[in-house]
């Protein structure tokens, strides 16, 4: 379908993104699923090409731009190659905003440069093994020492864990203030008692290192506290639009994937002498997966021009997360299925794209907690 949300800027810079991928990342995608991490240097490169800080400061290196379509150009085109290693949107559409919008002058220019030229990675570590999706259960604390906190706790299934040098912490530094007590600390790789745990193994999505970190009494300069002390919740909320749309473009771009991925496998494949495609259950098929991915496109693009004039709300967000996510999965699973046997050999690219959709329902926030924020918006 023809997009109008896009002008001119944004379809070059899709095409500097697709080189770069095509060149970049998809030849070596397949190492990166066996080594269960990526190549460090992709994001070095990928830095160098302008793909990452798209909205920190040019005077940094980043794009100097809050149009979050260049961001969504990005998401797309990974997605549509099933590249899910280089945690490129994690970085530009949710652990950026944070250093955006609360760091100091002194720490734009002790970390952003790094941030935008790829030679320093970040992750964000929010999750607990007993608080998933409740960020209000956080339990990891930091003391305040005077000159520096000291940190304890642990995280868990947090993208980027191996490789990131800094981890921005998700921390209680008033446990008796409820969500007014949470803050956000920046840990540096080396710091003393910040150790890393396994590489998690997952179902899918090997090339993405997801890890467990833990903290043990690891003490956090002053100067890394993001933003003000007791924020951290706050800018959470604030972002959270933002997180659950990307994820919904990604889902959106991968439903559409999956229906050109399965029209061309049904017009080559026969069987009893004609392709499969001609046979009516699968033209019903293919008719019902290009439908709702038509709405899914629809739908999405019109969260995305209500998120670049800043009218996206949060409830909307979640019914975009929710929705296009569990569509993915349900249009991967009519995908497989329309493979036959084909679509269980991962040499398959939709074999490929069935284990790394199911976490999509999943992280940013589950669909039923979706559902829960969607419902209490209607006053229930």
């Amino acid at each position: 379908m023809s997009r109008a949300l896009f002008e001119p800027e944004h379809e070059a810079f899709r095409e500097t993104v697709a080189t770069f991928l095509d060149k970049e990342a998809v030849p070596f995608h397949d190492q990166w699923e066996e080594d269960g991490i990526v190549d460090r240097d992709v994001w070095a490169k990928a830095g160098a090409q302008g793909l990452l800080g798209l909205q920190l400061p040019e005077e940094y290196g980043g794009g100097g731009t809050a149009d979050f379509r260049y961001n969504a150009v990005v998401g797309e085109e990974m997605t549509r190659r099933g590249i899910y290693g280089c945690a490129f949107t994690l970085f530009n559409d949710m652990i950026a905003p944070y250093f955006a919008a609360s760091a100091t002058t002194e720490q734009a220019a002790r970390w952003f440069p790094g941030l935008c030229a790829g030679t320093t990675i970040a992750a964000i570590a929010m999750t607990e093994p007993g608080a998933g999706s409740d960020l209000q259960g956080i339990r990891t604390t930091a003391v305040d020492e005077g000159d520096h906190y000291v940190l304890t706790g642990q995280k868990t299934f947090i993208s980027n864990g191996i490789l990131a040098d800094l981890v921005v912490v998700v921390a209680r530094t008033d446990p008796e203030a409820g969500h007014q007590g949470i803050s956000l600390l920046v840990v540096e790789r080396g710091m003393e008692g910040f150790e890393r745990g396994r590489n998690l193994d997952k179902i899918g999505q090997h090339a993405q290192d997801t890890a467990e970190l833990f903290f043990d009494h690891v003490r956090v300069p002053k100067e890394n506290l993001l933003g003000e002390e007791g924020s951290g919740f706050v800018h959470l909320m604030t972002n959270l639009a933002q997180e659950r749309l990307s994820i919904a473009v990604s889902a959106a771009a991968a439903c559409e994937m999956l229906v050109e991925t399965s029209l061309d496998y049904v017009k080559e494949r026969t069987a009893f002498g004609r392709p499969i495609g001609r046979f009516q259950h699968t033209r019903f098929t293919l008719a019902e997966m290009a439908t709702e991915a038509h709405i899914a496109r629809v739908f999405i693009d019109d969260c995305l021009a209500h998120h670049v004039r800043g009218e996206l709300d949060t409830a909307t967000a979640s019914m975009a997360k929710w929705w296009t996510t569990e569509l993915q999965n349900t249009i991967v699973d009519r995908a497989v299925q329309l493979h036959g046997g084909y679509g269980y050999m991962t040499e398959y690219p939709v074999a490929r794209a069935f284990v790394n959709s199911r976490v999509q329902t999943i992280y940013g926030g589950t669909t039923e907690i979706q559902k829960e924020i969607i419902g209490r918006s209607l006053g229930l």
